[in-house]
Parts: C-alpha cells; structure tokens; sequence
C-alpha cells in the first residue's frame, strides 16, 4: 500500500524527529514579541558583510551549522540539504551551501519554502534513504525590498496591505533518533490564483492557498480543527489571516481559537510593520524558534504549520501577470 492518503497528503510513517532547529533574526525582528524564542538576534542587519545579499547567506549559514552543532554532529554526517529563498536564482541558498560539505537540494516556493523544504525532507527520510537532512531558508528585508519593491533610498510610503519583509533564517535538522517532536503527515499544496495582481496585498494573494490546503488536509486525514492544538500558517498577515477564518468558516471549519499567522505574530503594531511580516524567513525564525520551543516544553503537542507563498516575479509584474499561490502543510506531533 503506498503512502499517500486522499488526494494530496502523505502518511509519514517512520516518523522523522526535529532534533535541532535554529533560528537568526534581524535587529526589528528581535524587538518584537516573539524575541525570547529567537536564538539569535541580529545587531547589525548586514552581519558584518558588505551588501545585503550577502548579509542574508551569512545567516542561513549559521543557522544552518548552529541547527548541526546543537544536534552534537558533524557537517558530513548530514546527507542532504534542502533550502532555497526569494533571491534572484535562490543565491542565497546557494553560496552558503558552496560553503557547506553537504548534497544540496534548491528549492524555490517564495515564503512557501520552510515547509517544502520540511517535506521532501521527511518524506525522503521516509523512504529509508537517508538518516539526516536539513530544511532551511531565508529572506532579508533589504535585498527582497530592492529586488521585488523600490530601491530602499527611495523611502516609497508603504500601503497598510503591505508586508514587511522578516530579516532572518532558519533552519531545522531531521533524524530517526531521540525524544523530539515528529512529522506525522504532509499536504502538498495546489497553486491557486483568484486574480489578485496587487502586489501590495499578498495576504489577499496568498489566502486561497492555504484555504485550499487545509481544506484538503483535512479531508485527506479524516482529522478536524479539534486535533490540533495549534495552526499557523506563514505570512499571511492580518489581512490575509482574516480571509482564511472567514472562508474557513464558510467551509465548516472553525479555527479561530487556535488559529495564529506568523507573519502577525512577529511584530508588534507598534513596529509599523503594516499588515505584518512576510518573506521566506518569516514562517522559518516562527516554526523554528517560538513553535518548537513550545513543543519541546509540552505546551503544544499537536501543531498544524503552513507556508504560504506569492509565486511572482519581477518578470511576471511586469507582464501584468496576476500573483498565484501556493501553501504546504507539514503536521508536527510531541509526547502523543
């Protein structure tokens, strides 16, 4: 009998354990409320690099051989890497694994990544092929801001749909062995497209993804809202959080009470972060630092997490092209 259950899920039947994670953030980012979940805060954005692209491989690096170190191995022991980012060609990605002794898997799903890169790595340690991965990825303010939006010397007014891109990494370390939280089941996503074009409301843009795919995950694992003890998905932000409970609702499915957006989560309104965080590193530096941490103190034991991610380019917004999305969802369980 194969894995796969309904019509986009998969049964992780060997039950892969998170047995480190880490998680970098910028300086704005450990101002905010989740900053004691962070185990890294960032006092100069650039980290001692000389642009900001570069800024932003430094910190998937480290958390990525911060995630190794605390896991008491060694980087050839790893067998596979899986990270990607938003950078033009997932650069970042890919100039700090040149500097890792580690087979590496690019991924591109924009701020979907952390948990498509979660999947392929569970389910490829679920196949018996491997003994340890590691999924990971990053974004930064600075070089999103001037690759998607506006030169940053340009000081644009920033719309209140608008999201503010999280400066940060993370990066989480799979093995078969220990007493850790465990993926259970994965959702892959559908890209789903409602003919938003305004790239100032991704939340819009992004909702019907994740509607869609707990929707399906859902039906796929005959489990309801009342399984879990926490849902979260990646940078939707106010706006777009909204959308999903209402829609949710009208589809039977309540999850308001235990319902949280990561992008909504990391700043605080005083941070005039508009409609929230976004980017790669947003629903990475949460799941990693404040969602695990959780975990391991056995405050949650059940948590349902999702990325979610605006599939556009610079290429494609210039085309008059509108913004597909597309969002997975990975189901993480501890002590049950």
């Amino acid at each position: 009998m194969g894995k796969k259950i309904g019509k986009q899920s998969i049964k992780i039947e060997s039950k892969p354990k998170i047995i480190s994670a880490f998680s970098v953030v910028g300086p704005k980012e450990g101002e905010g409320p989740l900053s004691s979940f962070f185990d890294l805060i960032l006092k100069d954005d650039l980290n001692g690099q000389k642009s900001y692209e570069k800024a932003e491989s430094s910190i998937l690096y480290n958390a990525i051989t911060k995630c190794i170190e605390n896991a008491k191995l060694k980087e050839r022991e790893i067998d596979f890497l899986f990270a990607g980012d938003l950078l033009n060609q997932i650069s970042s990605s890919n100039f700090a694994a040149r500097d890792l002794d580690i087979p590496f898997f690019g991924l591109y799903g924009a701020c979907s990544t952390m948990t498509e890169s979660l999947s392929l790595a569970a389910m490829v340690m679920d196949g018996g092929y491997i003994n340890y991965s590691i999924a990971a990825t990053s974004s930064h303010f600075s070089s999103a801001e001037r690759q998607f939006r506006f030169p940053l010397e340009y000081g644009n007014q920033r719309h209140p749909t608008a999201h503010w891109t999280v400066t940060g990494a993370g990066a989480m370390l799979l093995g078969k062995e220990g007493n850790f939280p465990y993926i259970s089941y994965v959702t892959v996503g559908k890209v789903k497209d409602y003919g938003i074009n305004d790239v100032n409301n991704m939340g819009a843009a992004m909702a019907p993804a994740a509607i869609d795919t707990i929707k399906q995950h859902f039906a796929d694992t005959g489990r309801t809202p009342k399984d879990y003890d926490l849902i979260a998905t990646g940078d939707l932000g106010r706006y777009g959080k909204k959308i999903t409970l209402k829609l949710l609702k009208e589809y039977g499915y309540d999850i308001e009470s235990k319902y949280i957006d990561c992008g909504e989560e990391i700043f605080d309104e005083k941070q005039s972060a508009n409609a929230g965080g976004s980017g790669c590193g947003c629903s990475a530096v949460v799941d990693c630092g404040y969602i695990y941490k959780k975990m391991l103190k056995g405050d949650l034991k059940k948590v349902l997490i999702l990325s979610t991610g605006a599939l556009l380019s610079t290429t494609s917004s210039l085309q008059g092209e509108t913004i597909p999305g597309i969002a997975h969802a990975v189901a993480i369980e501890y002590g049950v």
